[in-house]
Parts: structure tokens; sequence; C-alpha cells
């Protein structure tokens, strides 16, 4: 069913909203950057960018549109998402299913026929929130496949899915992590990544390309 939805106009954008966010995150470097603050880790050099990739394998097939899908020189692969609640409830949304479905179409995606599972790359399905995505306090909530019988075995498959509380506040964050959670929430810059990002998002916001875009895409949505 189609219906008309109240949508923000343009220049309220920031980068918590899904179209800004996409947007922004096509610059490789900044892409880079937010991931290794994600991560807190090191990051190749990207390779390739892709927002609102979709994948569709059967014609009546369900589709996956990820937000922003990177590689990097290693060939790993992430996927990164903003996640609003949109006045519905965290159950509506299904994260853990959704993170399930995202990374099987990113695994199938990298195989053909006749090709050795050792192909696979390494994976990592992100869902940035603005709200506690399971409602235990956490400031994120990380996800590797163990044992029930032994949790020290690991699977070994090479995928990882975090889901980032943004609204946490505890002390025990580091800095930059903190910071940007803080960005998300209020849009307050504070460190050199934040301002990059809030650069990138004042920059965008005069974009008259992307401005038809956003229009074109939200003037009717389908529920």
């Amino acid at each position: 069913m189609k219906e008309q939805r109240k949508q923000k106009e343009y220049e309220e954008l920031g980068f918590r909203d899904d179209f800004m966010f996409g947007k922004v995150m096509e610059d490789r470097e900044l892409c880079r950057e937010v991931l290794e603050c994600l991560l807190q880790r090191p990051v190749g050099e990207l390779t390739e960018v892709q927002t609102q990739r979709e994948f569709k394998y059967v014609s009546d097939g369900k589709p996956i549109r990820l937000d922003v899908y990177s590689e990097d020189s290693e060939s790993v692969i992430y996927d990164a998402e903003m996640q609003n609640l949109n006045n519905k409830t965290v159950e509506y949304h299904q994260l853990p299913l959704r993170s399930r479905f995202y990374q099987s179409a990113i695994d199938a995606d990298c195989m053909n026929k006749g090709d050795s599972y050792k192909k696979l790359p390494e994976s990592n399905v992100i869902f940035i929130c603005t709200f506690d995505p399971y409602k235990k306090g956490l400031s994120k909530y990380t996800f590797r496949e163990r044992c029930d019988e032994d949790s020290e075995i690991v699977l070994g498959d090479k995928t990882t899915k975090v889901f980032y509380n943004c609204t946490y506040r505890g002390k025990d964050l580091p800095k930059d992590l903190k910071s940007l959670y803080e960005y998300v929430e209020t849009g307050m810059a504070e460190t050199d990544l934040t301002r990059k990002i809030d650069s990138a998002v004042e920059e965008g916001r005069k974009n008259e390309i992307w401005r038809s875009q956003y229009m074109k895409e939200m003037t009717i949505r389908v529920e």
C-alpha cells in the first residue's frame, strides 16, 4: 500500500538519516575512518564503496538494499547500516534476522559455481543504532559463532555482526567512539573525525543533485 508520509526537509538531514549517511560515506577515506572508529582497529584502503547496493537472486525473491557496502585492499567486506526506530518498536525492525539475511546475500554474491568455500571473505555486518537494540544497556553488541558446549571453540566462519548503541553514555568508551556516538545523537562535532563528517554533511545539504534524488525517493514510500 502506498501512503504519503511527512519527511524531513532536505536541509534538515543529518548523518543519522539514511540518505545523508549513504551519500557522505561515498567518500572512501571518510568511510574508512568511520569504520576504523567503530571497529577500533585498522581498516585497509577501501577499493570499493557502494551505497544502496541491491541484491536480488530470483525474480520473485525479497530484494535487499544495503546502506553502505565496502571492501578493503585485503578483500574484507563491510556492510554499514544506519538504523533509526522511525516511530516503530525495536522488535518491529527484526535486526537479528535482518543481519542474517544481509550476511547470506553478501556470501552468495561472493561465490560462483564451482568455487571453493575458501573464497568466502571475512565480512562485517554493522548496524549503527540510534537506540539500544537489545535493551541491555551495553555500548555495543558483537556476535561471532561459538560452540554451546565449549565457548572457547569459535566456529571460524569469518563473519561478525555488530550492533552499536549510540545512546550509550558510559565512561568506558574510547574517546573517538564516544564522540561519534554523541555526534550521531546530537550533531555536536568535537573531534577531527566528527568535524570531517559534519563538514561533509554541510556540503551535502548544498548539493542540488543529491537534493533532487532525495525528493524523488522520499515523495512516496511503499510500506
